[in-house]
């Protein structure tokens, strides 16, 4: 193999598929990215057996070929040579080396063979559609914090993606949840979406696919099987396992009785959140509300240091209510509101409480109440 490829591209590609790949691996070609030189095309290829990323670029192919090399040294080497340079990759086959030359520089990393890489994006995807791009990151962006990091529940650990809404207003539907908190976003359902499988996207493949989308104005073609996820990003192509199991029923957890409407301005309320909560204890992060006829009081006790209120003037008529939340989670759910003015509909100091964009109905937000 012999090509000949420009420094920023091979840089650019390179950052896009070497993240997939693990620091430590007990499994040595997990370590390597699988490059190919053919048809004045390079193209790049890493996986950790449940995430494989392709990448192809432009380059000068005097010879085709393929090998694997250490995915973060390359990754290092590239990145520390200078800008603007011509990179030449050589491999002669016999020896199990990648010659890398741009200018008075030269590396040889050792090779492990192209046979041993494994291949996930086998398998046929039975649904596609497409999406913008800047749909898809806003569906990540405002449910991805909800996303539970707690190993034994594993089916909570991705994005619940299906087709949801009703007959007239048919969606495309995220729901994220870790227990304590729930997020559910709509898009307007793509042709092709009807008649897709529930399926949990991994929180590792949701992380790589938000970072990827750098062009907001392009569009993202999703396929899926019962197994497997792949998203095209222009020459990016990333193939994903989903998660094996069941998400729970989340329309029982959304509250349809909450009576009690508390309408404030979303950035006034998250900074007195934010203010008050600086006396909260690492591990409580406690904060009540105690709300009254136009008027909202959130306070903070923490034995160890001290106290802290602040009245916020709100819209709220109904009867008097005390509650208590986790302000952590209260900020990460204020910060998903694009609007400037927030709903919250609450029942009682132990139900959950709604919470809502008063401006945009796509999306919603439960959270559930703390003892205070």
């Amino acid at each position: 193999m012999k090509v000949t490829v420009e420094r920023a591209q091979l840089l650019k590609s390179l950052g896009h598929v070497h993240r997939v790949v693990e620091r430590r691996n007990t499994i040595p070609i997990l370590g390597n990215v699988l490059v190919r030189a053919e048809n004045a095309r390079l193209s790049l290829r890493a996986t950790d057996l449940d995430l494989e990323v392709t990448e192809t670029l432009a380059a000068e192919t005097a010879t085709a070929g393929s090998t694997t090399v250490p995915a973060h040294m390359f990754y290092d080497i590239v990145r520390k040579l200078p800008d603007g340079s011509q990179i030449v990759l050589e491999s002669d086959g016999e020896r199990a080396v990648l010659a890398i030359r741009a200018g008075r520089s030269k590396f040889t990393l050792q090779t492990l063979p192209e046979s041993d890489f494994p291949d996930l994006a086998a398998g046929e995807m039975t649904h596609a559609f497409g999406v913008p791009a800047k749909d898809i990151k806003s569906l990540i962006d405002r449910t991805q914090f909800a996303i539970s990091t707690e190993e034994t529940r594993y089916y909570l650990n991705g994005i619940y993606l299906h087709a949801g809404g009703s007959a007239k207003q048919p969606t495309l539907r995220a729901v994220a949840t870790d227990g304590h908190r729930l997020a559910q976003v709509d898009l307007p359902q793509p042709a092709g979406a009807a008649e897709m499988p529930g399926v949990i996207v991994p929180r590792k493949t949701v992380g790589e696919v938000q970072r990827l989308i750098e062009d907001n104005d392009s569009e993202i073609k999703i396929e899926l099987s019962q197994g497997k996820i792949r998203f095209t990003l222009g020459q990016v192509v990333l193939t994903s396992k989903l998660i094996d199991g069941t998400f729970p029923d989340y329309g029982r957890v959304i509250p349809q009785n909450n009576d009690k409407e508390l309408v404030v301005d979303k950035a006034d309320f998250a900074a007195a959140v934010d203010r008050v909560s600086t006396i909260s204890s690492e591990r409580g992060r406690a904060v009540k509300l105690a709300l009254s006829a136009g008027k909202l009081m959130l306070s903070v006790t923490n034995p160890d240091s001290g106290s802290a209120t602040e009245e916020l003037e709100v819209e709220y008529a109904a009867d008097a209510l005390d509650i208590g939340f986790n302000s952590r989670y209260l900020l990460d759910i204020a910060a998903q509101i694009e609007g400037e003015v927030a709903v919250l509909r609450l029942a009682d100091p132990g139900s959950p409480t709604l919470i809502q964009d008063r401006d945009n109905r796509n999306a919603l937000y439960v959270l559930m109440p703390m003892r205070v």
